[in-house]
């Protein structure tokens, strides 16, 4: 199996909402680092698993909605606790619609900071 993978990291801002999570219930920032991995058992035509230049931009795209910003205020959160689990599958949903591939596996990988990750992704 052939694996690609990149990793980028961006600011963004959340409130966790509906339940009682102390400091994490007030306005924040993130440091997050997302790392999307590929994989898939054959390689194109030019020696490639995915045009590593085609994933960049679509990862770049997919953060710059993000970046900066507070997740309640934007649609995918509307009214949903934006959990750093409902993110990485956000991202995930995200990419995988902008990518047309063909047995290409895809998984993400989302760190709120060093310690804290959750992934979305096929088993």
């Amino acid at each position: 199996m052939y694996r690609l993978a990149i990793t980028r990291d961006f600011i963004a801002q959340h409130y966790l909402i509906g339940g009682d999570w102390g400091a994490e219930n007030a306005k924040h920032s993130h440091h997050y680092k997302v790392q999307v991995l590929l994989g898939g058992a054959a390689l194109d035509r030019h020696g490639y698993l995915v045009d590593i230049v085609e994933l960049e931009s679509a990862v770049t795209e997919i953060i710059a909605q993000f970046r900066d910003h507070t997740l309640n205020d934007l649609a995918p959160f509307a009214d949903l606790n934006p959990s750093l689990e409902r993110f990485a599958r956000v991202f995930y949903d995200d990419l995988y619609a902008r990518l047309a591939l063909k047995d290409v596996s895809i998984a993400v990988k989302l760190w709120e900071n060093e310690r804290d990750w959750a992934a979305y992704g096929p088993e």
